[in-house]
């Protein structure tokens, strides 16, 4: 029974984390520092940023694989999949919900203006994050080293790419000093196979099923599991890909600002032969705005995609859209991580790998850093902003106000001034 209460408050902090967490995955981490490992213990400070590590080197959504990593190691795969869906229902169904309406008035424009504090309260949040994750694992010189190191190569070479090669090469370096590491008796090594046959036989079987149905549902779900699969960086490299595949040509000239970026995004990025066109340019951009907006994990915007793009087969079409999309965009990287966590601890018995983790989260506490900085920059340069996110940096390290509450703050101040 005291198990089973355990799950039970594991999956309410989950969801109160679904609801709460603005501001993309870096914002999402230091959410998870404050409510699972300061207030709730689930996990030292020491093994988010492992768990967080590991994420950042596999494809797919890193907020999303750290957390179902989280519900792994308390409860097991069962704990695990339930943490998924509990963490990404609020903003999967509140996207649909967006392009249901966006299906029927195409033409409306969406107002987001109550959240103009949301995003430098979000830096704030970032900010909180790698100030407290620097001040717990970077002990060491070598690990200062990298961790600046780190944040310096992450803010000039923006591409998603850099962060596993950051991350890895870090790790490698502390590596050699493995002979400060005292040794273990080691146990055999066995590498359990199944996710990773289970990634890759759903990769094959959903591109020869949607090959040969042509079915709609399954071609969208053979299209964001490929991206899934894929994608390093989240949901700001999973725009411009969706944008080419998905959204129809456009004769009239881009003006928007927000347009112009993506393109300048695909021009860069390597976007696979294009599903169809059925989004017009201001329905994703307007869907995207939206998912910017919202709590919880930035890939639901595929829910959105999916949405719209089924959207002639009526309203059970549309929700069977969204939900083949989300699932298809989410399950790659979650089946990943089971694969790589179920030999994670007893891989760290070598002496190497116990030295490469000093490297590894010192690294990642640069990348934090990093994204502080790279997050603030579209913000217009207003002294509301700076005030905003030394205010919400503030209210983390001097008091106990709760995230949920500083959030809450934040949208009730933009709904007076919108």
């Amino acid at each position: 029974m005291t198990q089973r209460i355990r799950y039970y408050l594991f999956l309410r902090d989950v969801l109160l984390l679904a609801l709460t967490t603005f501001g993309g995955p870096q914002a999402h981490l230091a959410h998870f520092q404050k409510i699972l490992v300061q207030k709730r213990k689930y996990l030292s400070e020491e093994e988010l940023m492992e768990l967080n590590s590991l994420c950042q080197i596999l494809p797919g959504p890193a907020s999303t694989q750290t957390l179902t990593a989280i519900g792994f190691r308390i409860g097991g795969p069962n704990l695990a999949y339930l943490t998924l869906l509990v963490w990404i229902m609020p903003a999967v169904t509140i996207m649909t919900a967006a392009a249901i309406v966006m299906s029927s008035i195409q033409e409306k424009h969406w107002s987001i203006e109550f959240t103009k504090f949301i995003q430098p309260m979000a830096v704030g949040f970032v900010s909180y994050g790698a100030y407290m994750i620097s001040l717990k694992t970077v002990t060491t010189r070598t690990g200062v080293v990298l961790m600046v190191v780190a944040a310096v190569l992450s803010y000039f070479i923006q591409t998603p790419f850099i962060f596993p090669i950051i991350i890895l090469c870090a790790g490698l370096i502390t590596a050699l000093k493995y002979r400060a590491q005292p040794k273990e008796e080691k146990k055999k090594l066995n590498i359990d196979w199944s996710n990773f046959s289970l990634w890759a036989g759903v990769l094959i079987f959903a591109a020869v099923l949607g090959g040969v149905t042509k079915a709609l549902p399954v071609k969208l779900f053979e299209n964001f599991y490929r991206n899934g699969s894929l994608i390093f960086g989240g949901g700001q490299v999973l725009a411009p890909l969706l944008y080419t595949e998905f959204v129809e040509a456009q004769n009239e000239p881009d003006t928007d600002s927000k347009v112009l970026e993506l393109k300048s995004k695909i021009k860069r990025q390597y976007a696979p032969k294009p599903l169809h066109h059925p989004i017009s340019h201001h329905e994703f951009l307007s869907g995207y705005a939206v998912a910017q907006a919202l709590p919880g994990p930035v890939f639901s915007f595929s829910a959105y995609i999916g949405a719209l793009s089924a959207r002639d087969f009526g309203f059970g079409g549309e929700i069977l859209g969204a939900f083949m999309s989300a699932m298809g965009i989410f399950l790659p990287g979650t089946f990943l991580i089971f694969f790589v966590i179920r030999f994670w601890e007893n891989f760290k018995q070598y002496r190497a790998v116990r030295a490469s983790l000093e490297g590894i989260t010192a690294a990642s506490a640069g990348l934090v850093a990093a994204s502080a900085i790279i997050l603030f920059q579209p913000l217009e340069n207003t002294f509301l902003n700076f005030s905003v996110t030394i205010a919400t940096f503030c209210l983390l390290v001097f008091t106990k106000v709760p995230s949920p509450l500083i959030i809450l703050g934040g949208l009730i101040m933009g709904f007076l001034v919108r």
